[in-house]
């Protein structure tokens, strides 16, 4: 197999209901998971590009997040609906989807 030229990494961490931080878990992250899986065979992009599920990124309050490289792209509030925004445009266009862009202020 080749070396993806892509890896997707989305965030599945969960905490305890009610946590002041939130989750990426919470917002439905197994959902954009699967969608970003279903997305990848549907485009015949496996062994182009790898998705992996993680845990915590750190952005939890902006979750889910998902990071693209090698580009260091980060996303952030993903949902099942953005997966084919990501896949088409960032994926197949090389163009990351600027609204779903995590702004470089979260680091601070």
């Amino acid at each position: 197999m080749p070396k993806p030229k892509y890896h997707i990494l989305v965030c599945k961490n969960t905490r305890p209901p009610g946590h002041p931080k939130g989750s990426c878990g919470e917002k439905g992250a197994m959902g954009v998971l699967n969608q970003f899986n279903f997305g990848v065979m549907e485009r015949n992009l496996i062994g182009k590009v790898i998705v992996t599920p993680t845990d915590c990124l750190g952005p939890c309050q902006l979750g889910p997040t998902v990071v693209v490289y090698p580009d260091g792209v980060w996303y952030k509030s993903v949902t099942e609906a953005d997966v084919a925004a990501i896949l088409d445009e960032h994926i197949g266009k090389g163009k990351p989807v600027d609204r779903l862009k995590l702004p470089d202020e979260v680091w601070g």
